[in-house]
């Protein structure tokens, strides 16, 4: 091992021993792993939900540029750095969140995968290992719609900023004519944004339902 990967290694054994320690620590309180897995869900989901409002609210501001007069640009531009910075904030929630929910579902099936050499009984191991499988399935279905919804919001941040940097740098009658062809042009990024983040929702929702009944 090189010298300078060692500092590197020795955090990501860090890490690992202080998520072990803090899942281990919720265990005895009784809370498992598999409990947290569905909480750290609804949570995402949550966010979701907050950014695809927050998304639609901004693209609304944007919209409504070409209805505002010369004079009042300035304080436009404030607002959409405003619901920008909202976006971008509400974006990096929805990525954290979903971080959350891979880094318990990863502790989780290698708990469960391992405590399948304990069964005695041959039929209750078949019956757990394929509940484990479907268990993962749900749990890959669901980290994949929601990163293909995230993964959606980026173009949007990156024409909301180009918006926001053009007014800032432009405050003048001819940047209301090119910010409200370039507005109508995201439409459908932003229509799709929405229909991607929905279809995420339901995903979670459906992977609520599975995992509580």
């Amino acid at each position: 091992m090189k010298i300078r990967s060692a500092p590197f290694v020795l955090l990501c054994l860090l890490l690992c021993s202080c998520q072990s320690a803090y899942y281990g620590a919720l265990e005895k309180f009784g809370v498992h792993k598999r409990d947290i897995l569905v909480d750290r869900v609804e949570d995402a989901r949550e966010a979701q939900e907050e950014a695809k409002e927050q998304f639609e609210s901004a693209f609304e501001e944007f919209l409504a540029v070409s209805e505002v007069d010369v004079g009042e640009l300035k304080s436009t531009y404030d607002r959409l750095q405003s619901a920008f910075d909202s976006s971008e904030a509400k974006a990096k929630a929805v990525r954290a969140r979903v971080e959350a929910i891979e880094d318990v579902a990863s502790a989780l099936f290698k708990e469960w995968s391992g405590e399948l050499e304990q069964y005695s009984s041959q039929d209750l191991r078949a019956a757990s290992e394929e509940q484990l499988e479907q268990t993962r399935e749900l749990s890959e279905n669901l980290v994949r719609a929601m990163n293909e919804a995230a993964a959606k919001m980026d173009p949007v941040l990156d024409a909301f900023r180009d918006q926001v940097l053009f007014l800032k740098h432009n405050l003048n009658a001819q940047a209301i004519a090119a910010l409200n062809k370039t507005s109508l042009a995201l439409r459908e990024e932003v229509e799709l944004l929405i229909e991607q983040m929905e279809a995420s929702i339901d995903e979670a929702n459906a992977f609520v339902s599975q995992m509580r009944s």
